[in-house]
């Protein structure tokens, strides 16, 4: 393959230029995989961020469908000097998957959806285009469990999971993503290919490199192959929900559940502005003179589950809580649907929707949500926060008029508290989302100036030529 001859690539070409000459070039060898019309471009430029970030169509979008044409896909382009945007169902809300520059080029990984099931060894073998729905599915009838469960769970991919370190619901009792890669494969500078991991529980061999990619972005390479660690599929589900008349009384009940001895498989929050939206969209009826509800949901063993029920609902009470029990699969899905409605229900709220992933501790959340309602109210904005609070993983939602200029400045200043506040709390920027280009300004804030030398020192470790999905979580 012809590299930066200069008789072929002139010093006046420009970079979007010389990345869809090298595009026609490959295309000759992968055909209809190689994507350079307008359509495919402006289809691949955006993700499901809803900040307005300033993007540009790609050069071009390519489909590989093995890791050997990845790595010769990042071979050439690497080698080339073309950065690229490895994408998965373009579900990312930090624009992590989106394309910044004419000159990128986008490997879409979609046609690698094939995964193996190891019975003996309980792992599965994934390429990351896979939906992880599907392969829940697929492993749930040989009665073994995959539990990351983010809420694109039904078309986002096994390699965007891995890349943001995606959670859930369920990380509350079963772990993150990275609680279940055992090993990758992977491409990186210069397309050099990496295998990390073992289909083992233990493995202590050099530092652990598959925990450097997992949660990296696509910033550091391109996975091509992931090995995952499967569970035992609990025999039983039950769920309850809970309402509140005090935030205290809140705080205090996860609390008191999460140092009972059981282990709830979710516990879920939704704050007052939540309970009326899902009301107005979904017509469920919830009560809304109460500031919150918990969805709590246990799975075990059935006899586990019936005593670890009213152990919950007991508590639950003593807090002056009012206790709604599910009896059925179908009341189940009944307590469960408001909190699925949440993402829509809210959206109506505002033209504008901002959702920050932040996480602080469990024992500061009594304190934490008034304070971000005053933040809310000091820049006049309508706040919704929902999430993941058994683990204290929180979604604040600032609702606007994006067609507002001064409503979205007052946005970013909000935003930009909001971080500041959740940091002095002890917290975390971000729980699952990832940093992306939305976040990165804020990364320093959190991890100090020490900490961003050390990010930088892994990321010019592995990609030199800052290629790999520039201008997201970190610069060079």
């Amino acid at each position: 393959f012809p590299h930066s001859d200069p008789r072929e690539t002139p010093d006046h070409i420009g970079p979007q230029e010389k990345a869809q000459r090298i595009l026609r070039l490959l295309r000759k060898e992968f055909g209809e995989k190689v994507k350079i019309d307008i359509v495919e471009r402006v289809l691949y430029e955006k993700d499901a961020t809803a900040i307005p970030v300033e993007t540009q169509p790609p050069a071009g979008v390519i489909f590989p469908t093995t890791k050997e044409e990845v790595k010769r896909i990042v071979t050439v382009l690497y080698n080339e000097g073309i950065p690229m945007v490895p994408r998965g169902a373009g579900s990312c809300l930090t624009a992590g998957a989106v394309s910044l520059r004419g000159d990128e080029v986008v490997i879409s990984f979609e046609k690698m959806n094939k995964f193996h099931i190891d019975l003996d060894n309980a792992t599965v073998v994934a390429q990351p285009g896979v939906i992880t729905y599907e392969l829940q599915k697929a492993v749930e009838k040989h009665g073994l469990f995959y539990p990351p469960d983010p809420s694109s769970y039904k078309f986002s991919t096994i390699g965007g999971n891995i890349a943001e370190n995606a959670g859930g619901p369920r990380c509350v009792k079963y772990g993150v993503t990275r609680d279940y890669v055992l090993g990758l494969e992977g491409v990186i500078k210069y397309g050099q290919t990496v295998k990390f991991g073992a289909p083992v529980m233990k493995d202590v061999a050099g530092y652990d490199f598959t925990k450097f990619l997992v949660g990296s972005e696509g910033t550091l390479g391109i996975i091509t192959e992931a090995m995952l660690r499967l569970i035992p599929l609990p025999k039983e589900r039950r769920v309850l929900q809970a309402f509140f008349d005090r935030l205290e009384q809140v705080g205090e009940a996860v609390t008191r559940i999460m140092t009972s001895g059981v282990f709830p498989s979710a516990l879920e929050f939704m704050d007052n502005a939540c309970i009326k939206a899902v009301n107005a969209y979904k017509g469920l009826g919830l009560p809304e003179d109460k500031v919150g509800l918990l969805l709590i949901e246990l799975d075990g063993h059935p006899l586990a589950v019936e005593e670890e029920l009213k152990e919950v609902d007991k508590l639950l009470t003593s807090q002056g809580a009012d206790v709604v029990l599910a009896k059925t699969k179908e009341e189940e899905d009944k307590l469960w649907s408001a909190r699925r409605a949440l993402g829509p229900a809210i959206s109506k709220l505002g033209s504008g929707k901002v959702n920050e992933d932040i996480v602080v501790p469990r024992s500061k959340l009594a304190q934490y949500i008034p304070a971000v309602n005053r933040l809310a109210q000091k820049y006049n904005l309508v706040c919704a926060i929902f999430g993941h609070i058994g683990d204290g993983n929180l979604h604040v939602n600032f609702m606007f008029d994006k067609t507002n200029p001064e409503e979205v400045e007052r946005v970013e200043k909000a935003v930009e508290e909001l971080f500041e506040l959740t940091v002095k709390f002890g917290g975390s920027i971000t729980g699952e989302h990832g940093v992306g280009v939305t976040k990165k300004p804020f990364l320093k804030l959190q991890l100090g100036e020490v900490g961003m030398e050390l990010v930088r020192g892994v990321k010019k470790l592995f990609d030199p030529l800052n290629l790999f999905n520039p201008g997201k979580l970190v610069d060079l």
